[in-house]
């Protein structure tokens, strides 16, 4: 039977994710904002995409669009669109873009922080993300692949993302069509393909429209 981690979460130190998601509070309660590592935390870690060319041409202006995936222990955990009412979240290795498709381009990681969760506990978390960050649930503007990043970062050790990675969110607030426009490999990146190929054979009769 797994151990249950029964340690109650104080209003003043909630991040919003206990109320999205109240299954995994005890979960919560283990995160760390500490700026130094203690024994037993791992490191958080940010790694940052550049979506194609474009970022060449327009990061300077500060239209830089990015994709981003959350690295802890050992594997990177990222969100994209497809249109099944089932988890958009998807594991790749650390910085491997070729895992992301032809699209994406390795920028730069950037260090978030510390967490205690142990590797079980943070793959429970991110089945209790999935809840919210379904497939079918992806929006550019509301509900991206950084935003995503976002809620695990705070769930993982009350630490956000830095600004300037969301720019697909105020991108697209700017040109509503956007997402309309963007090539599918954007939204749904090909690590996230195959693991709807995988997942189609047993589940995409039960999900399809």
């Amino acid at each position: 039977m797994r151990k249950k981690i029964n340690v109650t979460i104080k209003p003043k130190n909630s991040c919003g994710i206990c109320a999205m998601f109240p299954s995994c509070m005890s979960l919560l309660s283990r995160r760390s904002d500490s700026q130094h590592p203690r024994p037993g935390q791992a490191t958080v870690v940010l790694n940052v995409y550049d979506m194609y060319w474009t970022n060449w041409y327009t990061a300077g202006a500060g239209l830089g669009v990015f994709h981003s995936g959350v690295q802890v222990h050992g594997s990177e955990w990222a969100y994209g669109g497809h249109p099944y009412a089932f988890t958009g979240v998807f594991e790749i290795s650390p910085r491997d873009e070729r895992e992301l498709g032809e699209q994406f381009r390795f920028r730069q990681s950037v260090h978030i922080g510390y967490t205690d969760f142990s590797e079980e506990e943070v793959r429970r978390l991110v089945a209790e993300l999935g809840k919210q960050f379904r497939g079918d649930r992806y929006h550019l503007m509301n509900n991206n692949c950084n935003h995503f990043t976002s809620a695990f970062c705070m769930a993982l050790c009350s630490r956000d993302i830095p600004p300037w990675v969301n720019r697909l969110a105020y991108v697209s607030s700017c040109v509503p069509f956007l997402q309309r426009c963007l090539p599918k490999e954007w939204l749904t990146p090909a690590a996230l393909q195959q693991s709807l190929a995988a997942h189609s054979p047993s589940s995409s009769s039960q999900h399809s429209p």
